[in-house]
This record gives C-alpha cells, sequence and structure tokens, in this order.
C-alpha cells in the first residue's frame, strides 16, 4: 500500500480524545498505518456548530472509504504535477473534486533518499474548492514544511550516524513503500522522530476543515435600494429632524405649527406634513377595523370596471383624486390601495378633512360628505371625484363582500371633468394593470408582486429620461427618439413618466448632478489639448477648415475632426 496521509474528516477543537475504535488491520506494515494497532483515533467536538471531526484510519462509511482511497491512490500515481511535487485539482460530480499536494520526506533508508506522500482535500462543490484553492495552499504548505523540517533533521542525524548507502544502492526504486531485503517500510512518526504526530495532524487537519467551511459564506444580494426605499428613509429622516427640533423647542413656539394643522382638522395625530409618509396611518389608528378595500382587484369589483378604469387613469397621471364619505376607515382604506400603484415619493395624502385642500398640497383627499368643492375643481381635467353614497335597494351591491365590511349600503359615483374614453389606448403601465388583475389565474399575491415589477420597470425608464433631459439637457428632438426607444412616446405615457420623475428621491437626484459636474470637470481640462489641435490644423491651411470654424459651422473636437472632414470632401 502507497505511503499517504489521509484526513478522513479531521477534527476541529482544540481537544483530541479516543473515541470508538475502528477496525483492525494486522496485515498492514508499519508504513501503511497512520495509527498503532487497536488504537481507537481521535474526535474533537465544535461546540459552536454541534460538528465532531473524526480521525481513523478508515472511514467508516463505505461510500466515503472509497471516495477516499481512489483520491489517495490517484494523487500518488497518475495526478501528479510537473516535478511531482505541489499542488493539483482533479476530480469529478460522481467522486468529488480533489485538491492534492504532493511532496517528499527525507529518509535515509529509502532510494533517492525521499519517499512521496500526499495530503488530499475532498469536496463535492467544485466551485468551492476551487476558490478556497489559496487558502489550503497556504495552510497545507504550512503542515508540509513542518514535517519535512522535522524529517530532514532526523534524516542527517542518521547520516552522520550511519551511512547506508551501499544498502539503499541494492534495492529498486520505487515510490511506493514496501518491504525491503526484510526489513518493514518506515512509519511517518519514525521519519519524523515525533510520537504525537498524528494527534497534531488530527488538530491541524480539524482546524482547517472549520477554517475553510467558515470562510466562504453564502449571502442574499438584493441589489440596490430602490427608489421607494430612498424616499422612505429620507423622508423617515427629516421626521427625526422635526421631531428633535420639537422637543427642543418651548412651549410659546408651538403656535407657529398650528395652521398646518388646522388645514385638515380632522388630521389630529397625523399633520398634511406627516399625512405625506406613505406609512402614516395613525391619524385614526384606535378606531381602525379591518381593511374596506382588501386589493385593487376588490375594488375594482366594487366599483366596475369602466369606473376603476377611470380612477386608476387619474391616479397613474398624477391628478388629484377626491373621495367624499362619512366613513373615514373607507376612506383611508381605498388610499391605501390606490397608492400601491404609485411610488412612495409620488404620494402625498390628506386622509380627511373638513375643508378642500389644493392639488399642489395632495394628491389623494379625503373630504367629508357636507364640503363644498371649488366649480372650477369639479370640472376641471385634473381631478376625479368619488362620491360614497347610502345605497337604494335597487343598488345594493352583491353579497359577495358582506365577509369583511358591508358594502352593500354603499354606492360609489366616480365622475370627472376628463372622463376617459373606453377606447382610449391609456398609459401602457394601466393596460398591464387591468390584464394582472383580470387573470383570475394569478392570486392577490402575485398581482401585488406584479405590480412592484411593473413599478420597477416604469421607474427605471423615468431615471433614464431624468439624466436625459434635466442633467445632460439634451434636445427635444433627441428627448422623443428616447421616448420611442422606451416605449413611451404616446401622450398618456409621457405625461406618467413626468410626474413619476417627481417621485424620484433627492438621493439620487443628487447624485446624479455630482456626477455630471464631475465629468465635465474632466473635460475641461481636455480643453486646453483640443485648442492647441484647431491652432495647428489652422497653421496647416487645410482648406475650408478655417471658415467653417469661424461660422460656427463645425466645432471640432479633437484633430481628428479634422482629418475625418479633410478625407469627405
Amino acid at each position: 500500500m502507497s505511503s499517504r496521509i489521509r484526513s478522513h474528516s479531521p477534527a476541529e477543537g482544540a481537544s483530541a480524545d479516543s473515541s470508538s475504535p475502528g477496525p483492525k488491520k494486522s496485515d498492514m506494515c508499519e508504513g501503511c498505518r497512520s495509527l498503532a494497532g487497536g488504537h481507537p483515533g481521535y474526535v474533537s467536538h465544535d461546540k459552536e456548530t454541534s460538528i465532531k471531526y473524526v480521525s481513523h484510519q478508515h472511514p467508516n462509511h463505505p461510500q466515503l472509504f472509497s471516495i477516499v482511497r481512489q483520491a489517495c491512490v490517484r494523487s500518488l500515481s497518475c495526478e501528479v504535477c510537473p516535478g511531482r511535487e505541489g499542488p493539483i485539482f482533479f476530480g469529478d460530480e460522481q467522486h468529488g473534486f480533489v485538491f492534492s499536494h504532493t511532496f517528499f520526506i527525507k529518509d535515509s533508508l529509502a532510494r533517492g533518499f525521499q519517499r512521496w506522500y500526499s495530503i488530499i482535500t475532498i469536496m463535492m462543490d467544485r466551485i468551492y474548492l476551487i476558490n478556497s484553492w489559496p487558502f489550503l495552499l497556504g495552510k497545507i504548505r504550512g503542515i508540509i514544511d513542518e514535517l519535512q523540517g522535522k524529517a530532514l533533521k532526523v534524516f542527517e542525524a542518521e547520516q552522520y550516524g550511519c551511512p547506508q548507502r551501499a544498502q539503499r544502492m541494492n534495492t529498486a526504486f520505487t515510490p511506493f513503500l514496501h518491504q525491503r531485503n526484510g526489513n518493514a517500510a518506515r512509519s511517518l512518526t519514525s521519519l519524523t522522530n515525533d510520537e504525537n504526530l498524528w494527534a497534531c495532524l488530527h488538530t491541524s487537519f480539524a482546524w482547517l476543515l472549520k477554517a475553510c467551511g467558515s470562510r466562504l459564506t453564502e449571502k442574499l444580494l438584493e441589489g440596490a435600494p430602490t427608489e421607494d426605499t430612498l424616499v422612505q428613509m429620507e423622508k423617515l429622516a427629516d421626521l427625526k429632524e422635526e421631531s428633535e427640533g420639537w422637543d427642543g423647542s418651548e412651549e410659546e413656539q408651538k403656535p407657529s405649527s398650528q395652521p398646518d394643522v388646522v388645514e385638515g382638522q380632522e388630521l389630529s395625530k397625523c399633520s398634511p406634513e406627516t399625512s405625506l409618509m406613505p406609512d402614516c396611518n395613525s391619524w385614526n389608528v384606535a378606531h381602525r377595523r379591518l381593511s374596506v378595500f382588501r386589493s385593487l382587484r376588490h375594488m375594482r369589483q366594487v366599483l366596475g370596471a369602466s369606473a376603476f378604469r377611470m380612477l386608476a387613469w387619474h391616479v397613474l397621471m398624477g391628478n388629484q383624486v377626491i373621495w367624499k364619505a362619512r366613513d373615514t376607515d373607507l376612506v383611508q382604506s381605498a388610499f391605501d390601495v390606490l397608492r400601491t400603484m404609485l411610488p412612495v415619493g409620488c404620494v402625498r395624502i390628506i386622509p380627511y378633512s373638513d375643508q378642500y385642500e389644493e392639488a399642489y398640497r395632495c394628491n389623494f383627499l379625503g373630504l367629508s360628505p357636507h364640503v363644498q368643492i371649488p366649480s372650477h375643481i369639479l370640472s376641471s381635467e385634473f381631478a376625479v371625484l368619488v362620491e360614497v353614497r347610502t345605497a337604494t335597494r335597487s343598488n345594493l351591491c352583491p353579497t359577495l363582500f358582506d365577509d369583511e365590511q358591508s358594502l352593500n349600503k354603499y354606492e360609489f359615483v366616480v365622475t370627472s371633468g376628463s372622463p376617459v374614453a373606453a377606447d382610449r389606448v391609456g398609459p401602457t403601465i394601466l393596460n398591464k394593470i387591468e390584464a394582472a388583475l383580470t387573470n383570475q389565474n394569478l392570486s392577490v399575491d402575485v398581482v401585488d408582486q406584479c405590480l412592484v415589477c411593473l413599478k420597477e420597470e416604469w421607474m427605471n425608464k423615468v431615471k433614464v429620461l431624468f439624466k436625459f433631459t434635466k442633467v445632460d439637457s439634451r434636445p427635444k428632438e433627441d428627448t422623443q427618439k428616447l421616448l420611442s426607444i422606451l416605449g413611451a412616446a404616446e401622450e398618456d405615457n409621457v405625461k406618467l413618466l413626468k410626474f413619476w420623475m417627481t417621485g424620484l428621491s433627492k438621493t439620487y437626484k443628487s447624485h446624479l448632478m455630482s456626477t455630471s459636474q464631475e465629468s465635465r470637470g474632466r473635460v475641461a481640462g481636455v480643453c486646453e489639448p483640443m485648442r492647441t489641435d484647431v491652432l495647428a490644423c489652422q497653421n496647416r491651411s487645410i482648406p475650408g477648415i478655417t471658415k467653417l470654424i469661424v461660422q460656427g459651422v463645425f466645432q471640432p473636437k479633437t484633430f481628428c475632426d479634422f482629418v475625418q472632414l479633410k478625407r469627405i470632401r
């Protein structure tokens, strides 16, 4: 049997104690045996992970024994690197992948004064083993250096005391250990003169297995934060600053903030400023019941397909959505559902008020039934009104919705100064939302995820348009080409993109602006060499070039532009 060091799930902890005895192999010579006859092996317990690391002559598991034995034989026969000493990688999906490091140990009784060993590491995960190559190579190389150093001292002592050259000359060379002239092959403990060698190797291999297994961990990468997340973080930071300012203010400073609260007298617990927060529902949280509208699909069933399409169109376009009802829970529930169609930065809600609020303050407004709405708002194409009235017996809603909130006592009337025609194409995202809502094969949760994906898709288009128009200041013709490429050249899509642009986070806008300024600064630093090229061309009197420059018809960037123009002429 060939000489080798085999690490069979070696131990981990600092302590190594005896474990259950392994199979006794009385026919093994000293060179083939890693542990003395009858030695039970070593076990280390890792209390952190509850893992046991076992070192023994042979693995108890038959399949593992077959894999390890095949790897050992291949590492000392056919799978070798140039020079026969060093690391190599081999293996397959069935028998595992092997990192093998072969090396020589000095032996005064061996032909060539050395014997061949290998330390192997087996994994079923090829990628993980390859990524662990630098780590394993460094640590195993350290173990090998220590073994070779101990063996070298023994070799030098034996050579000095009793040279055995004549005996070695009569021995045929082979890298494998076997009996020669009646003498058994020497064990590794004999070559290194270290009786505790296997216990030390057990500890080293145990640490190596644990360290290699814990140095690389899987992490869930969620990517960059969405615009909704950035906007929420910014608004939370603003609220924190305001609250800190309120905590440090005196009592006489409080009346200065009173007008903002008076604008919506029902907002006794949530001012209009705080109502802009997407999750600020504390204005009536003590009396909130279960959601009246469970989802967009539920609202579409209650309002009807045509009324819901009109309402959704105004929501997506950024027009003011007004709900008049006595039930504050119903109004808040409606806003909670409708807001899911918009980015967080585009949502401005005043949940309930006793007076009309202008559109610049909110795009979702809840009013009590007695509030008078200005006539120009009722006839405006930029507003939609949903009146919740007490239903007559002939207009009762189906009892389908009686399980959570009785809606059969209400009648919903949706009106606008610019009703959406049934045959109007509308924004692309609205058509996709309706397609998802009408698909009964999709559950409510799936529809919600579909809506998130649609919003992210169109927010990416908004970012491109913002960079193109606001940061780079491209001309109108180029903007039209960009909209065509984005699939948003229709009028409704353009209006939607412009409205959603207001929902971009301050962080994103400031990042684009700063990046643009840095790039412009780098371009300005290159202007002087360009001017030198222009002057050089003018001095060469290239026909027609100087005239074009003076008239402003041709604005060259580099000398290559002059050469290209000359070729065209």
